[in-house]
């Protein structure tokens, strides 16, 4: 990207968004105008692709909504985006996910989930034995 168009958007730019990547659930939460009222709309599901950069950078959002799929581009730097709730974490092995739009059921939302401090601890270190003292004299 240019850099001048780079520090003109720098502004625009939101700062604090969780730093989610492809294959983590997340949960969206958009603002909706309906006539002369607004509220806000959640669309949680899988991120598949993340495109771009800056003040273009958009993120994809897919769902199984009653059996049928439902794919979602969001603007990373929209004013409409309230926030980003990351739902869980994964390890995915590509950086998009297209794969996913083939399947059905529950392999439609397998993806690896990282591993984190919900793992089995490994063998606990061996206590260290109490100093013997001399008895008092």
């Amino acid at each position: 990207m240019n850099p001048i168009i780079k520090e003109i958007t720098a502004s625009q730019v939101k700062k604090g968004i969780p730093p989610f990547r492809v294959g983590d659930g997340v949960r969206v939460h958009t603002k909706v105008r309906e006539a002369d009222k607004e509220r806000i709309q959640i669309f949680a599901g899988i991120v598949i692709a993340r495109k771009s950069s800056g003040i273009n950078e958009t993120f994809t959002v897919r769902r199984i909504s009653y059996g049928e799929g439902v794919e979602r581009v969001f603007p990373l730097n929209s004013p409409n985006i309230e926030k980003i709730e990351i739902e869980r974490e994964s390890q995915p092995m590509r950086a998009r996910l297209y794969y996913l739009r083939n399947r059905t059921g529950k392999a439609a939302v397998k993806v690896k989930e990282k591993e984190g401090r919900t793992a089995a601890p490994a063998e606990p270190a061996p206590a260290a034995a109490p100093a013997e003292t001399a008895p008092a004299a």
